[in-house]
């Protein structure tokens, strides 16, 4: 004989009475295939959290059973991308109807580019991490993408004292001489003594959050990535030769940087693209003189958006 299994959560009244802003879950575990803005469909390991508020202060809870099987839907049979984010959304809430009115998922991966060689006829995987925010508040859609890419950044300071090094040594060697042949002088270039000292460089951290068009559908995460190290120039590299490693080193040399000019250079790149309503960034320069960090944070600056 079929027996009814109690349902405590559509059945009971809460212990204590009080409206809650958000219940979900998070950490949750899936694999998931997303579609990026280069047509290219990739399959990622991702971490999610969802969620829908609580209002009635008298509900005893939501049934988070259904917005996992959302999500497992979404791993099973659908791809990622703002289309389906917004679908999920409007599951969450519809799945909760009388109980919910908002809805917000987080959802992070790493997201692999193959990416050239500076100057060799090679290419190697680079994995940026991604995080998509999305939220439904009574029928407002808000979409939010974050990229982190790593580059290298050598101090303008640390360049300048380097030179004063290399000048000093060159008076110490040849100060006593009249004349220099060329072919001197571009010998003594290739000898320890005429790089006496080098500038310090560090890997650095651009974290770039912006908020999208709700009218996109694909994930613009490759022209954000290519965005951002093209204002940079110095992004770190997967498949290095000895020619790249050489051109990395002028790149390096010819893009001199403090924290400060890196962040100018990211407002200003995204500050020339309509693409994005809003953005919000921070660069931690991890410091090799330094046990600290150097860090400079900025945005668009729009009302009512991102804050500093």
């Amino acid at each position: 004989m079929a027996t009814t299994m109690p349902d405590v959560a559509s059945s009971a009244k809460a212990q204590i009475g009080g409206t809650l802003d958000w219940v979900g879950m998070s950490n949750i575990e899936l694999p998931l295939t997303v579609t990026a803005d280069d047509g290219k469909s990739r399959a990622v390991t991702a971490k999610v959290e969802a969620f829908v508020n609580l209002p009635n202060p008298q509900a005893k809870g939501i049934h988070m059973s259904r917005l996992y099987l959302a999500l497992d839907q979404l791993s099973l049979n659908g791809e990622l991308n703002l289309a389906s984010m917004k679908a999920l959304l409007d599951n969450f809430i519809s799945s909760h109807e009388a109980l919910s009115d908002r809805a917000k998922i987080k959802i992070s991966f790493d997201y692999h580019l193959r990416r050239p060689s500076l100057l060799s006829d090679n290419s190697g995987w680079r994995a940026y991490p991604v995080t998509l925010v999305g939220s439904l508040n009574q029928g407002k859609l808000t979409l939010e993408m974050n990229v982190d890419v790593s580059y290298s950044s050598t101090c303008p300071c640390s360049a300048a004292l380097a030179r004063q090094l290399i000048q000093e040594s060159f008076n110490r060697d040849f100060g006593d001489k009249q004349s220099l042949s060329a072919e001197e002088i571009h010998h003594w270039l290739g000898t320890t003594q005429g790089v006496v000292a080098t500038p310090h460089s560090q890997r650095s951290v651009a974290e770039v959050w912006v908020k999208l068009d709700n009218n996109l559908t694909e994930l613009p995460i490759v022209q954000l990535v290519d965005r951002i190290e093209s204002a940079l120039a110095t992004p770190v590299q997967a498949a290095v030769k000895r020619e790249d490693e050489q051109e990395f080193a002028r790149l390096n040399g010819q893009n001199l940087m403090f924290v400060e000019d890196a962040a100018r250079r990211l407002k200003m790149a995204l500050n020339d693209t309509s693409d994005f309503f809003d953005f919000w960034l921070r660069v931690n320069h991890l410091e090799s003189l330094h046990a600290h960090d150097a860090v400079s944070v900025t945005c668009k600056g729009v009302e009512n958006g991102y804050q500093p």
